[in-house]
């Protein structure tokens, strides 16, 4: 039986990617407590914002966000509560609903975006040159394809979007 050296690379990379995302979770939440919310509040508004008509279906928020429907039903309710988000009866399927990103939930997106993005900028891609920055976005769609191939469950991709915009 053969034993894996402790330096093995995909150690390596496997703590980085860790190492990576706490640290930046960590910068990431002082702008989300400020404005009143959760990093999970944040990335539902943020993913339902960023979505066709500002809606998801409940299933497809849920395999957006790793969430059990059960997990995304309480994260709506909550959300729902605080008006930031409204559950609209699907018109074809009576068994499903979808998730609608109200008026003061994009308010209280917009609001927090800007802290957000300049984080992101001094934490995160603003240390990348573009190119590097291209690339490194390139090799996640391609991890985050395989091991979460419903995190756009939906939604259609961005890139699609931006080339119609054109």
């Amino acid at each position: 039986m053969s034993v894996t050296p402790a330096d093995d690379p995909r150690l390596t990379a496997m703590g980085l990617m860790a190492e990576v995302y706490l640290g930046l979770t960590a910068k990431m939440n002082a702008a989300f407590t400020a404005s009143g919310l959760s990093e999970i509040d944040f990335e539902t508004l943020i993913r339902l914002y960023r979505s066709p008509g500002r809606r998801l279906r409940m299933s497809d928020l849920a395999a957006q966000t790793s969430l059990s429907t059960s997990g995304v039903t309480r994260v709506v309710d909550r959300l729902e509560r605080e008006d930031l988000v409204e559950r609209v009866a699907c018109a074809t399927d009576r068994r499903a609903s979808y998730a609608t990103l109200t008026d003061a939930g994009a308010a209280r997106l917009e609001a927090v975006l800007p802290q957000h993005i300049e984080d992101i900028e001094t934490w995160f891609t603003g240390l990348l040159p573009p190119e590097r920055l291209e690339d490194f976005l390139a090799s996640l769609r391609i991890i985050r394809d395989v091991v979460r191939p419903c995190a756009t469950a939906g939604a259609m991709d961005l890139s699609d979007l931006s080339s119609q915009q054109s």
